[in-house]
């Protein structure tokens, strides 16, 4: 194999691109840290960042990416007294980034993190989920320590987080029911407290990745007689004879992931936060972080899948030549590849965006009263509000971009593509889930819609490109004004016709993005196949909505009708 790192140079390309110098800088507080390790420049901590993501290569390269055919077929097991034994490969894989300081990337100095900003975790959730998709569920999930260390007390934050960061423990975010999946204000699993105050949970959760871990992060209902978000809590509870994992899910893809059923018997727990808050503020904040990763995840899969349809097609001779010399075959590797440029350009700004209201956030807390205050809390509510457009978008580009280069890549292989001898049917059906779980691509258009109907689109690409950029990218520019146009248009319509036209405005809004971050980042030949293959189709869409038709809503049981009984 290789270093997954160092055979990349656009992972590089991208986190140099998008200069991490302020992010660096607001992370270390001006660089006056007096950590050992701490950097005391700008550039010494880009410095560290392209180091850690060489290590990350490393092991995703040589240690982890000859595993994954094994951990696939393998997968874990239930063993009779309801603990998990993982596969091999994922439990040496934890085991390395664990020794690594991997486990910690974003966790301070003190408890033994490397500090280092959400782009350097998206980057090396990129490798790992090349190397195998169901490893970056594990190793993302140690982002709850990150979810601990932002709201939990100071006792449980030095109990667990250290022990998340170094491998000891590995974590879960327990949310979904057999009745509660994407609509998590029905969670009915019920916490209450006894006379001394101490918490304790009953309940069943469904769909739970590594639910078997040591430290569970749970949504639960404290506010009895509640029926909404706003009676849920989020409570810490330990794997314990409490708690049961009642079965293990036999699933699609990401077979080395544990996803567990769960039973609550009267665990003890230990609130995080306040009550109340848990979906409203605590797990929304970890769904964020959740769907960041599965842009990563979701460009890691793409990545593996092109490489191994790249690699094919030069190999593979059909009529005398290698089958990469057919015309047909060399569009479906080339949109493959700027497909999976695109989308690691739009993780690592969405990364990026993140980076920047956390850091503009705590500058703004110790710059309150201060003649600074007002202008930094401006920054701090714009990146805000990016993120609640570009973070739903970034996932939702990233999952259904893996999808197409997976299933592209198993028709570029044909027949041997099918075939369990090759790899890409694995990352096919890897891919499938990323749609799906932390919110469906059908959500994440929700979530990112009411952005693209406020104008945002227009504010993320000056903050990419700088202002004045219209005058120099034409096409561009047309693009925006139709975007506009098309949006003046649907707010004159019903909430469901909004809804109905979401997804064409948030393809337009993401078609803008992209090509901004194309040119920032210099690649000249992508954006060029990129204008000439994504606006057209852009274009034709805003033009469906202009055209007003609601078939879908008012001629659905005509159009779709129920299949009739005998």
């Amino acid at each position: 194999m290789s270093n997954f790192y160092r055979d990349n140079p656009d992972i590089k390309a991208v986190v140099e691109g998008l200069d991490l110098s302020e992010v660096a800088e607001l992370l270390e507080d001006g660089f006056t840290s007096e950590a050992e390790i701490a950097p005391k420049s700008a550039e010494e901590a880009i410095d560290n960042y392209l180091r850690a993501l060489d290590v990350a290569g490393d092991i995703t390269g040589n240690r982890i990416a000859p595993t994954a055919e094994a951990t696939d077929v393998t997968g874990n097991i239930l063993n009779e007294d309801g603990s998990v034994t993982y596969t091999p490969g994922i439990a040496l894989a934890m085991k390395l980034f664990g020794q690594a300081g991997l486990l910690g990337v974003q966790l301070p100095y003190r408890f033994g993190g490397l500090n280092m900003p959400c782009t350097v975790m998206t980057a090396v959730n990129d490798m790992v989920s090349r190397a195998d998709a169901s490893l970056m569920n594990m190793v993302g999930l140690q982002g709850i320590a990150g979810t601990i260390n932002a709201f939990a007390d100071e006792e449980i934050k030095k109990e667990y987080v250290p022990k998340l960061v170094s491998g000891e423990y590995s974590g879960a975010m327990v949310l979904t029911e057999p009745d509660a999946g994407s609509d998590l204000q029905s969670v009915k699993t019920a916490a209450w407290q006894d006379e001394t105050g101490n918490w304790f949970v009953n309940g069943v959760k469904r769909f739970i990745t590594n639910g078997c871990g040591e430290v569970l992060l749970v949504l639960a209902r404290t506010e009895p007689g509640s029926t909404d978000g706003r009676g849920l809590s989020c409570l810490l509870v330990e794997k314990g004879p409490k708690v049961k994992v009642r079965r293990l899910e036999h699933k699609l893809g990401i077979n080395g992931s544990p996803t567990c059923e769960l039973v609550f018997d009267n665990a003890p727990a230990k609130l995080i936060g306040q009550r109340k808050r848990g979906l409203i503020t605590y797990v929304m904040a970890l769904m964020n972080g959740a769907r960041v990763g599965i842009a990563a995840q979701g460009t890691g899969i793409g990545e593996a899948a092109y490489r191994a349809a790249r690699e094919y097609a030069a190999a593979r001779r059909q009529f005398g030549v290698s089958i990469d010399e057919l015309p047909a075959v060399r569009e479906l590797l080339v949109d493959m590849s700027v497909d999976v440029q695109a989308s690691r350009a739009l993780a690592y700004y969405c990364s990026k965006c993140v980076d920047m209201e956390d850091g503009l956030s705590r500058k703004f807390e110790k710059a309150k009263g201060s003649p600074d205050a007002p202008a930094v809390r401006e920054r701090m509510k714009k990146y805000a509000a990016f993120n609640k457009m570009i973070t739903p978008m970034a996932k939702y580009f990233g999952s259904e971009m893996s999808m197409r280069v997976s299933s592209n890549a198993v028709s570029v292989l044909g027949g041997s593509g099918y075939m369990k001898d090759y790899p890409v049917e694995r990352h096919f059906r890897d891919a499938r889930i990323t749609t799906i779980y932390e919110g469906t691509s059908q959500l994440q258009v929700v979530a990112a819609i009411a952005g693209v109907m406020g104008s945002m689109t227009c504010d993320v690409v000056d903050d990419i490109l700088g202002a004045g950029w219209q005058g120099e990218h034409p096409r561009m520019k047309a693009l925006l004004a139709d975007l506009e146009e098309t949006v003046a248009f649907v707010k004159t319509k019903d909430k469901a016709f909004h809804d109905l036209s979401a997804r064409r405005l948030v393809d337009a809004a993401i078609a803008l993005i992209i090509t901004a971050l194309f040119v920032r980042l210099d690649k000249g030949d992508a954006v060029n196949r990129w204008l000439a293959t994504r606006f057209p189709p852009a274009h034709a869409g805003l033009e469906v909505v202009r055209g007003g038709n609601d078939a879908p809503i008012a001629l659905f049981d005509a159009l779709a009708p129920m299949p009739a009984a005998e």
